[in-house]
């Protein structure tokens, strides 16, 4: 192994620049070369790679989004895309490649592991929707951002005693409405997992009023529904004035936590570790706080289990 590459693929999370920063400090130590992939796979099908020393990746750890920029590519899911990035990295030296993404940039690293490539991946998303791994780089800060949202809105929520929908990403998966809607006392969640019964959510909102309560927060995962929608469904029901708020974007950027920065480091440094020892087609996961690697196969075959436990500590919270 004398060179590596890197790529961020996929939707961009905060954290994902510390992961690309031990990547290639990791591999530095090691006295590697390491070439970093500008906008994923559209980026590596084009041979568009840049050197990266240890002043790329200076000043970086703090900071959201991905230097490396982040595409989507039709051309890379086709069987001549997946040859020409395989031509471009062999044109380059490259011997390894580190994938930072989530489950469709780890197909990618799956077909390229396929065609001879030694790939790693490393979960980044803010979804927290990749099934080996217990966090994602990116979920821990994603949870702290519609956080603070929740305490702002509550707010103008109490002062103008009103119920609000707080609307977040998340795709199919619920985890973010789920842990950020029990750190933030919300009257109820809705997510894919569960569904909802808006009766239920009534009720439970009505309760609240009854006992004195000025304002009820609601967090909805993206899946399950729209805002505006269930929001005028509640007002109609309850007779209660009644906000949606979709935070969209905003999720995404801003610094990572510490926890996330921390997450990344130990992912990227351990990438280049399994690539020293000549593994091929692994992710890395963290499971009950012990960082491990799994077959890439395996990763994609694992169905997500949802958080039960928390949310029934969440129905029990908020009644």
């Amino acid at each position: 192994m004398k060179k590596i590459a890197i790529l961020t693929s996929g939707g961009d999370a905060p954290g994902m620049n510390a992961a690309i920063r031990a990547v290639v400090r990791t591999a530095i130590y090691h006295h590697l070369d390491v070439v970093g992939v500008i906008r994923g796979y559209n980026g590596l099908i084009q041979g568009d790679m840049k050197p990266m020393d240890l002043a790329s990746v200076s000043d970086i750890i703090h900071r959201g989004g991905t230097i490396l920029y982040s595409a989507r590519s039709k051309e890379f899911k086709t069987e001549e895309g997946q040859k020409k990035a395989v031509q471009q990295l062999k044109n380059a030296g490259v011997d390894g490649l580190v994938v930072i993404g989530g489950d469709g940039s780890f197909r990618g690293a799956q077909k390229l592991s396929q065609l001879g490539i030694k790939t790693i991946g490393i979960p980044g998303t803010i979804d927290n929707d990749i099934s080996c791994t217990d966090y994602t780089i990116g979920f821990d800060t994603v949870v702290n951002t519609v956080l603070d949202a929740i305490s702002k809105i509550r707010d103008t929520s109490s002062s103008h005693e009103r119920t609000n929908i707080i609307e977040v990403m998340g795709r199919n998966c619920g985890d973010i409405a789920l842990y950020a809607g029990l750190a933030g006392g919300a009257e109820a969640i809705i997510v894919p997992e569960k569904g909802f019964d808006i009766e239920a959510v009534c009720k439970k909102i009505l309760q609240g009023k009854a006992r004195g309560k000025r304002h009820s927060i609601v967090l909805l995962a993206e899946g399950e529904g729209n805002a505006y929608d269930v929001g005028k469904h509640i007002q109609q029901k309850t007779g209660i004035e009644t906000r949606a708020t979709i935070l969209g974007y905003i999720q995404r950027g801003g610094a990572p936590s510490a926890f996330d920065r921390i997450l990344a480091s130990k992912m990227g440094s351990m990438a280049v570790e399994l690539l020293l020892d000549d593994k091929t087609s692994r992710v890395i996961c963290i499971r009950n706080n012990h960082y491990v690697d799994i077959d890439i196969d395996e990763a994609l075959s694992m169905k997500k289990q949802f958080n039960d436990n928390f949310y029934e500590l969440s129905q029990i919270l908020s009644i």
